[in-house]
């Protein structure tokens, strides 16, 4: 990367209305062992500048999210993939995920029959996930994420914001830490039209929960932190959505800096759903419908269940976007970008 002109080629995908730019060759190694390795070498140096030229304005944005991919940890996966987004590097990303197994299938990185289903397995950060690729005709139809164990850390914690009083999160693994608050305690409903008081509340609920113990994995310092908070509603019959399952939720998860999940946010789903079924809510083989706050939309269900958790598997769609070559050049006096925000 310390050449006069960078050249990096990506693919792009939405999954559920989220962008996912993948990186199929980095230009450069990320050392490390095992993926949660690399991702705390990818903190700094060439792959952080890389992560920066590729979500900064003017080539992304502060919504930008992606991932580069990596090798696996052991021969069991297909490949391994660290996810950034504006803030720097996360422990999982499920929408990434769904978005990672359209896209292997579609470029023959694993190949498949005209029908029926292949698994593509991905080692993450947080562990190593399975994306079970549909394929219909030749075309892929849809993607199940298959997750690490999801499970509840802690329940009614109560912390102090600015401007929303005092509330009660739970905090909830699902590949990340996320805290989750139904929307109405804040004042607030899952619309773009809250989407500013949105982001507001998420953040201050973050901050509120840095010095918690619940923001601690159990068992690895470098997986702490609330990654996202997550403002949940419920979703009715008469909401003219098509309905699947045996509940309808609507959510919006601000993670990192304030950045706003446009699908209903995949480890976050997880989490949600092994909240829901520890609560009763959600009955072991019910399935959640899962909207977004643009009522992009999701299913899953608790499909197995482990020591650390419940086994959620996450059912989406994903479509290529475009495939790009992004440049920067040595006088290029913005540099590595920039965001307005």
């Amino acid at each position: 990367m310390k050449a006069d002109t960078w050249e990096i080629e990506t693919v792009d995908y939405h999954t559920a209305g989220e962008p996912f730019r993948i990186v199929p060759a980095p230009p450069f190694l990320i050392p490390g062992g095992t993926v949660l390795e690399r991702r705390e070498n990818a903190m700094a140096g060439d792959a952080d500048k890389l992560r920066r030229l590729l979500v900064n304005e003017p080539r992304g944005h502060a919504d930008m999210y992606g991932g580069f991919i990596v090798p696996p940890n052991d021969p069991g996966a297909h490949f391994g993939v660290l996810f950034w987004h504006k803030d720097g590097f996360s422990t999982a990303c499920g929408h990434g995920t769904i978005a990672l197994g359209a896209w292997a299938v579609r470029s023959g990185l694993v190949r498949t029959a005209d029908d029926g289903d292949t698994d593509v397995v991905i080692d993450v950060p947080s562990g190593r996930v399975t994306a079970r690729v549909g394929v219909a005709a030749g075309r892929v139809e849809g993607v199940t994420f298959r997750n690490v164990p999801s499970y509840v850390v802690a329940r009614d914690v109560e912390i102090k914001t600015a401007d929303f009083g005092r509330l009660r999160v739970d905090v909830l693994w699902g590949g990340a830490l996320y805290a989750a608050l139904p929307a109405r305690e804040a004042g607030l409903e899952v619309t773009p039209s809250n989407l500013h008081r949105l982001i507001t509340a998420g953040r201050q609920v973050k901050a509120a929960l840095a010095d918690q113990p619940s923001a601690h994995h159990p068992s690895d310092t470098r997986l702490d932190g609330i990654y996202g908070t997550i403002f949940h509603e419920p979703v009715g019959p008469d909401s003219g959505l098509e309905l699947h399952g045996a509940l309808a939720q609507r959510n919006v998860t601000i993670f990192a800096d304030g950045q706003v999940d446009r699908s209903p946010c995949g480890s976050g789903t997880a989490a949600r759903v092994a909240a829901l079924t520890d609560s009763g809510e959600l009955p072991y083989g019910d399935v959640l419908d899962h909207f977004s706050i643009i009522d992009s939309h999701f299913t899953a269900e608790v499909v197995d269940h482990s020591e650390a958790g419940v086994v959620v598997e996450v059912f989406g769609r994903a479509f290529p976007v475009g495939e790009g070559k992004f440049t920067l050049e040595s006088d290029d006096e913005l540099g590595l970008g920039f965001v307005l925000r």
